[in-house]
């Protein structure tokens, strides 16, 4: 029964497995941004209260 030979198999997952930590990551990192992503958000709007027609 040939899919019990572990060989083959064994050297595609190995070879998976090196593309999935070495060369994935290093393209995904590689990516630049189109415009500056920032964390904050500086000016935030004071919130108006709410006028309650029943009081």
């Amino acid at each position: 029964m040939p899919q019990l030979n572990p060989s083959p198999w064994f050297a595609i997952m190995v070879f998976t497995w090196f593309i999935f930590l070495y060369v994935l990551p290093a393209k995904i990192l590689a990516h630049t941004y189109m415009t500056e992503q920032t964390g904050l958000i500086l000016d935030l709007p004071e919130p108006e209260a709410w006028l309650w027609p029943w009081l």
